[in-house]
């Protein structure tokens, strides 16, 4: 059985069973993927035995209907002898300045709301005044660069004890991270999940709904902060048709008061 790895050894693979694997892990037949991509189950027959070497246009039309991640896509590229199409620029290369700048303005115009950037393994790239603000009194070790999104959140000494709906808000982070490395298959991404698991739930966080449940239209993140229960909303937005690898792995957190009195707190807090 081929295993998806990372794009650095994924290079010392064939294509087709690369491919193969790939099209296997989205539940795809030979005959719907030839149906998308405008070809015949017999020529991706072919190019998953080896019997046929693909053109470097339909290794990417291949790609594009497994919904393969851009990272992957350059390591099918190569692994089929061409050379990557994805640049991977770092994001303090000045090239993404625009971006950058974008982003910053975009999660400060969200203050007094937390907003913040992450990268495909959760580091945290960029955050605003709403999110420094449920961090405070958090201890100095969990606050060092790089900062960690996930293991701020689900750290012992993190926001754990404070998150009233520990147990549920877990669960739905734990399943986010899983859906995440069954898509890429990022070795960093399965042993970061794997150490915040291993996490035990605190003692001391309730771990239950408040004593009068309010309805929510999502699961929302209830968090203790100074004497008060501030519930949130997630959501996560990322780039569309990203071209490169860099974008296409970051990811915008969004928290939207989920309750009037969140609300109102936040809004007293702008100067």
């Amino acid at each position: 059985m081929t295993t998806l790895t990372s794009g650095t050894t994924a290079t010392t693979q064939r294509v087709g069973p690369l491919l193969r694997a790939w099209r296997e892990q989205r539940r795809v037949s030979q005959l719907e993927l030839a149906l998308r991509a405008d070809s015949s189950s017999r020529h991706i027959s072919f190019i998953e035995t080896g019997r046929s070497r693909p053109s470097e246009e339909m290794v990417l039309r291949l790609a594009e209907h497994l919904d393969v991640p851009v990272r992957e896509r350059n390591a099918l590229l190569l692994a089929a002898g061409y050379a990557p199409r994805y640049p991977e620029t770092p994001l303090d290369d000045p090239a993404l300045g625009a971006l950058r700048e974008g982003m910053e303005r975009l999660i400060q115009g969200y203050e007094p709301y937390p907003a913040l950037v992450v990268d495909a393994t959760y580091r945290v790239v960029a955050a605003n005044r709403g999110i420094m603000m449920l961090l405070d009194g958090m201890p100095e070790s969990l606050l060092e660069p790089p900062l960690n999104a996930m293991r701020l959140t689900l750290h012992p000494q993190g926001l754990a004890p404070r998150i009233r709906n520990l147990r549920e808000w877990r669960g739905h982070l734990l399943a986010q991270m899983e859906r995440q490395i069954a898509l890429h298959r990022s070795e960093a991404l399965r042993a970061l999940y794997e150490e915040v698991a291993a996490y035990p739930v605190p003692e001391s966080a309730p771990g239950e709904e408040p004593d009068e449940p309010v309805p929510y239209f999502a699961l929302p993140m209830q968090i203790e902060h100074e004497g008060r229960t501030l519930s949130f909303i997630s959501s996560i937005s990322t780039f569309n048709t990203p071209m490169d690898v860099t974008v296409a792995e970051l990811a915008i957190e969004t928290f939207l008061p989920a309750d009037p009195a969140t609300v109102k707190y936040l809004q007293s807090l702008l100067p």
